[in-house]
């Protein structure tokens, strides 16, 4: 099997809104006319998050669409969808959802191979003058590049 990954859909929200502390990846369980859907990019991971309970993982609120050339047997956009995971990783997670006040969002669903994986994190929620100092950090970083360049031409 190749180790090549196309990217599918990313959370970018993420970043912002959260300390990254952990990744995992993880197998999705999907219905056939979501794996179509996936393949050609309805997916959005916007509001969606991972429901950890009785030994299983499931993501939630991830919204995808319908596939364009479905007949009859459609799927819900918005179903709670299981994610594959080994029992001890899902335990370990759970733990530390349930110690610590963490949480768990998927990153991005990407192709390796022929499976779908999503990649999901243990994170903790940022404060607002986390958030602003992170914006205040990119601006500079942006700033500095560009007058590398312009001092280059």
């Amino acid at each position: 099997m190749s180790d090549e990954r196309r990217l599918l859909a990313s959370n970018r929200k993420v970043r912002h809104a959260y300390h990254v502390l952990e990744r995992e990846t993880a197998g999705i369980e999907l219905l056939g006319t979501e794996v179509k859907a996936v393949r050609a990019g309805a997916i959005n991971l916007k509001e969606s998050y991972v429901l950890l309970g009785s030994g299983e993982a499931f993501l939630v609120g991830c919204h995808i669409g319908s596939y364009d050339h479905a007949g009859y047997a459609g799927h819900d956009p918005v179903r709670r969808r299981r994610l594959l995971l080994h029992k001890r990783q899902i335990e370990r997670l759970a733990g530390k959802v349930r110690e610590k006040g963490l949480t768990v969002v998927p990153l991005a669903v990407f192709l390796e191979g022929n499976w779908i994986k999503v990649e999901i994190a243990l994170v903790r929620g940022k404060q607002l003058h986390d958030k602003r100092d992170t914006l205040r950090r990119r601006t500079l970083d942006r700033e500095a590049e560009q007058a590398v360049k312009d001092r280059e031409r």
